[in-house]
């Protein structure tokens, strides 16, 4: 029998000592102890429930295990690379525990079954949290959007001034992404919500058990119907992969913008010292590392995405070893966007912003052209005429340096007689704000519903 393998017994040579390295994954698998157990809990409770087990030799199982837990949470557990995952490490310590009968937990049940039952309960949970992170994110962004309905800005398309909008519709805007984006880990979540202990190795297995009662002892609200597709099936993994890679996108988005309005030229934003880091050698400098971070740490989630879809592109039905591989890069991932998105939070929270700054924007750039384009329109102009009368005033005000709103009328009426007094009412750059009506637009009006709407949903709950 190979030398401390549980699974030895064919086998008359142990493994070489690089090998054993190369394959064990107890260095990162340790992470599913509590997991672990629990599966483990749940099965013996239905081993005994179904009568596989009596209920001394199940009991004893089960306040093993639960000692175990207890010594877990305590910090007294030990793990050995002798025993190559965290299952064989559990087991072992269980005999050492409770005795031979320990290895009667394993009845009806496999590896492959326990290890996927381990992660679908890992999922769930991190699911959770990271939902609970982007709710704080939320509320944090319709507080600051509350705060700023008037405050104005310019928006942009192509990263130049296209035309005034409220600072509060720019984080809207950020909240619907995020909104979205918890949407897609409550969907990954679903997806980890099914159970596939029970499905043992592929082929299920002679014991009369009951995989609806373990899966209901373990909070499983459905089980696999394919015992093949159970121990193979990874697209739950996949589905919070890429629910997390489109989070960090927007994560990037809101930390590149808040980069650049932090910067000299622009002085929108001003990020608290908190958050960011000095330079060795440049006294004067106050560098965004938080937001640089997270608009870097990206790359390494759209790898854990990019990664384990390569490792299942070409796999046969059912496990192969290659699954072990799911892990590190998941690990990965949930603790990088988990990080990423309490810190983003605490950021933003303590963003000051530069009213004034923003408002100054709008005074000599011509980000009212649309406005003055409009007003034309509405004196029965066609709208294309229109955008050409415009245009035209736009190129005489950047060759001479003055603004729409600060030209004369005499000026004005020069490129169209359908210019009156009146208009300098609309070129107003709060006006122009203002006069936004439709649904979802700008106008405060609309940005309040916006926000009403955002806290009835928040904390309304």
């Amino acid at each position: 029998m190979s030398k401390n393998q549980m699974w030895g017994g064919r086998f008359k040579h142990g493994n070489t000592a690089d090998v054993i390295r190369f394959n064990e994954s107890i260095s990162f698998d340790q992470r599913l102890a509590q997991q672990d157990i629990q599966g483990s809990i749940a099965h013996t409770k239905m081993l005994i429930h179904t009568n596989i087990l009596s209920d001394s030799e199940g009991q004893q199982i089960v306040d093993g295990l639960q000692n175990l837990e207890e010594k877990l949470i305590a910090g007294q557990l030990e793990f050995s690379d002798t025993y190559e995952d965290i299952h064989m490490n559990i087991e072992s310590l269980l005999q050492k525990e409770i005795g031979p009968v320990a290895g009667k937990l394993h009845t009806a049940r496999s590896r492959n079954d326990q290890t996927a039952t381990d992660m679908h309960l890992f999922m769930k949970k991190e699911s959770i949290v990271i939902i609970g992170l982007i709710d704080n994110l939320l509320k944090e962004l319709v507080t600051k959007a509350d705060e700023n309905v008037t405050t104005l800005m310019t928006g942009y398309t192509h990263l130049q001034h296209a035309q005034p909008i409220s600072y509060a519709h720019y984080l809207m805007a950020y909240y619907e992404m995020f909104t979205r984006d918890q949407q897609r880990f409550e969907q990954a979540k679903n997806s980890a919500d099914n159970s596939p202990l029970g499905a043992a190795a592929l082929a299920g297995t002679t014991f009369p058990i009951d995989r609806e009662y373990s899966a209901s002892e373990l909070g499983f609200s459905k089980i696999y119907q394919n015992s093949l597709d159970a121990v193979s099936d990874r697209d739950y993994l996949l589905d919070f992969l890429s629910a997390s890679a489109t989070l960090m996108m927007h994560l990037s988005r809101f930390c590149e913008e808040i980069i650049q309005w932090n910067s000299y030229e622009f002085g929108y934003v001003e990020i608290s010292d908190e958050y960011t880091t000095g330079s060795s050698i440049m006294p004067q400098k106050k560098n965004p590392d938080v937001a640089e971070l997270i608009r870097g740490k990206v790359g390494r989630v759209y790898g854990d995405l990019f990664s384990l879809l390569t490792i299942l592109k070409g796999l046969p039905l059912a496990y192969d070893k290659d699954l072990q591989e799911d892990k590190e890069g998941l690990f990965d991932c949930v603790d990088t966007v988990e990080a990423c998105l309490s810190l983003f939070t605490g950021m933003f929270e303590t963003i000051k912003v530069k009213k004034d700054k923003m408002a100054a924007s709008l005074e000599d750039d011509f980000s009212n052209a649309t406005e003055l384009a409009d007003y034309l329109a509405k004196k029965g102009l066609p709208f294309r005429q229109a955008h050409q009368i415009v245009g035209q005033l736009v190129h005489f005000g950047m060759e001479n340096n003055l603004p729409l709103q600060k030209m004369e009328l005499g000026q004005l009426q020069k490129f169209s007689s359908e210019i009156q007094a009146d208009v300098y009412t609309v070129l107003n750059p709060k006006n122009a704000v203002a006069r936004r009506i439709s649904l979802g637009s700008t106008g405060f009006e609309q940005v309040q519903y916006q926000i009403a709407k955002a806290k009835q949903y928040l904390f309304g709950k």
